[in-house]
Order: structure tokens, then C-alpha cells, then sequence
């Protein structure tokens, strides 16, 4: 059998055009050849296996990036990299189900009781770094809210952090139901985004990054702008609970970029959405999560993520008796890599009592 045009093709493969296109730009799916004159697209039938590997893995929801890992391995591996991802779906799908299920209780008027009572233990960290000479970098934490924020090195970095987290620790008194707290953060994040762009003065405008959790009982709002990350290690397992919001991270998505290239890549610290940037709003990524006795929470800046592996990370909050410990040993973690930007983390342990 010849070359089949992208048509014959996609029919065979049970894909559309459209998307044996996007495959060949994003470097899935090479045609075998393409038409010098008309620039059609050909492809052999003995690409249709993979060509059908990737469609089954897009029909789950992987993403391209991770489809791209997958192709590359043997069978005995793909096999257990597609069940590592789905096994990541299914606990993403459970928790949203218990959200949605405290949200029909909260809506509806059934929601029950909690029997525990639960508070937050935490400690803080926000360090220079070994070769800066300035910190940009703020991090706060109480029973209530704990917050982490990365201000734009030079003038008013360190006042922009600042001022985010203040305009947060302004709602802590607030005594609000736990499906009021998205609403409530919201608005103090819009409330920040005005604040920040207040300390502009010409032509310079400072910008942050704000990652956030405000809690009510066993409710935890996350409000989350740049790449600052929040982390949660429950039952040994470590979640990641933010996506960054970076010009690379964009590249990733879209398949244009692998993952463990993100770290080497000369504009990895490119922030495409940011408190004090922009217009009169900002976009910001807002999540409700139920809280557990036994869980511990990270929020830390770029000064730590990017230079530790989120494996020793995990060890490391694992390993540590205390958030104080943890936060120790988190920093040093990052000047062992050489700490070359402000590093600020908040720990914080859910207990009953």
C-alpha cells in the first residue's frame, strides 16, 4: 500500500485533519512525506499504530506533552506511565467529587456538622539567597491564611509582595461560610492587583506573583497569580496544587515544549499574568479544597521550586517532625543548589483538636 493523503489517513486513524495537523507542528505525528507542489501531507499505514496510541491517549485527557513521553517508550512503560497518569485523574476526580458534594450540602441547606475541629500549626521562612543582595520576596502564615509572594527584582519588588499579602491579612477577621471564602478572596485579590499597581511611579511598574490559602473550619480557598507554587503532602503522597503562570509553562501546554526542559530554558522566569500587570484586572486561578487532619501544606516562591527536585522537596516535608523543621530543611535544600534567588516557604499542618 502507498502514502496515504491526510485525509485517507486521519479516516483510517480515526482522527480528524485538524488534528493529524496540530500533531505534525507540535513534532507527535511527522508525515512521511509531503507534496512539494501542493504541500499536501502524506503518511504511511505503518504510522496508523501510533497515530492510534495517540488518539486513545487525548480520548483520556493526557496532555500533549506527556503523550510525547509516552510514544518514546517501550510498551511495558507506556503501560505504566498511562496508569500513573490516570491513577493522578482519579485522585483529582475524588476530590472534586467531595467538593461537590459540600457544595450541593452548603447550596441545598444539608450540609452536616464536622465532629473535629481543626487548626493549623505553621512556620515561615524568607531568605536573601546566596547571591542576591536584596529580598523581593514576602511569606506570612497564621491559623487562617497563609500566603507567599515573589516581587519583580528593582524598585518596589519587595514593597509590591508586601502589599499583596497585606490586602489578604485584612479579610483573616471575617467570619465567612466556607462557600462564601472564593467569593471573599476574589475580591481581595482584585483589591491587591490595585494596590500593587498603585506603587507605581514612571515609567516603572512593580509586578508579583501571590499564591495564597485562606481557610474556614475544614475549607481551604486557593488564589493563586504567577509562579509561586502551593504543595500538599497527604498520606505521603505529594500534590502539586498550582500551575505556573509563566511563558514557558504556556509552552508545555500547548506541546510546543517538554517538561524537563522548562529548567534550562533561557525565559523560564517569564510571568504572563501577575499582580500589578496588566490592565485594571487580573486573572487569577481560584480553587476550594477540603482540609484533613494530617495534611501539610508548602507555598513557596521560585527560589525553591526551581532549584530543588520535587522528590527531595517531598522527602523533605515528609522527613521533618514540624513545620519549623521543614521549613529548615527546605531552605537548606536550596542553598545546596546553590540558592540563587530569594527563597520564602510556608509550612503548615492541619490538626485536630
Amino acid at each position: 500500500m502507498g502514502l496515504l493523503t491526510i485525509g485517507g489517513f486521519a479516516k483510517a486513524a480515526r482522527l480528524t485533519p485538524k488534528a493529524l495537523r496540530l500533531y505534525d507542528e507540535v513534532g507527535l505525528l511527522r508525515p512521511a512525506a509531503v507534496d512539494p507542489e501542493s504541500g499536501y501531507r502524506l503518511y504511511d499505514p505503518a504510522q496508523l499504530e501510533r497515530a492510534r496510541l495517540i488518539a486513545s491517549l487525548r480520548r483520556i485527557g493526557m496532555p500533549l506533552a506527556e503523550i510525547r513521553a509516552v510514544c518514546g517508550l517501550r510498551p511495558e512503560a507506556a503501560a505504566e506511565a498511562v496508569d500513573t497518569y490516570w491513577r493522578r485523574v482519579a485522585a483529582d476526580t475524588a476530590e472534586r467529587g467531595r467538593l461537590a458534594t459540600l457544595l450541593v450540602g452548603n447550596l441545598s441547606g444539608r450540609g452536616t456538622t464536622m465532629k473535629q475541629t481543626l487548626t493549623v500549626r505553621h512556620a515561615t521562612r524568607c531568605d536573601a539567597g546566596a547571591t542576591r543582595d536584596s529580598n523581593e520576596d514576602a511569606a506570612y502564615a497564621d491559623e487562617r491564611l497563609l500566603a507567599v509572594a515573589d516581587g519583580m527584582r528593582g524598585p518596589g519588588g519587595a514593597a509590591a509582595s508586601t502589599a499583596a499579602i497585606d490586602v489578604l491579612r485584612a479579610l483573616e477577621p471575617a467570619d465567612v461560610p466556607a462557600a462564601e471564602l472564593l467569593a471573599l478572596l476574589a475580591d481581595g485579590v482584585d483589591e491587591a492587583h490595585r494596590a500593587v499597581r498603585g506603587l507605581a511611579v514612571d515609567p516603572h511598574q512593580p509586578v508579583t506573583t501571590l499564591t495564597a490559602l485562606l481557610r474556614s473550619g475544614s475549607r481551604v480557598a486557593l488564589v493563586h497569580v504567577g509562579d509561586s507554587r502551593a504543595y500538599l503532602l497527604r498520606e505521603g503522597e505529594l500534590h502539586r496544587l498550582t500551575r505556573d503562570h509563566t511563558y514557558v509553562q504556556s509552552l508545555v501546554d500547548a506541546g510546543r515544549l517538554a517538561p524537563e526542559a522548562v529548567a534550562a530554558h533561557p525565559q523560564r522566569a517569564v510571568l504572563v499574568r501577575a499582580l500589578g500587570a496588566g490592565g485594571e484586572h487580573v486573572e487569577a486561578d481560584l480553587a476550594l479544597r477540603a482540609a484533613r487532619a494530617g495534611d501539610r501544606y508548602l507555598l513557596c516562591s521560585d527560589g525553591l521550586s526551581a532549584v530543588v527536585d520535587p522528590a527531595a522537596v517531598r522527602e523533605a516535608l515528609g522527613g521533618a517532625g514540624g513545620p519549623d523543621e521543614a521549613v529548615d530543611r527546605l531552605v537548606a535544600l536550596a542553598y545546596a543548589a546553590g540558592a540563587p534567588d530569594n527563597v520564602a516557604c510556608v509550612v503548615a499542618d492541619v490538626v485536630a483538636v
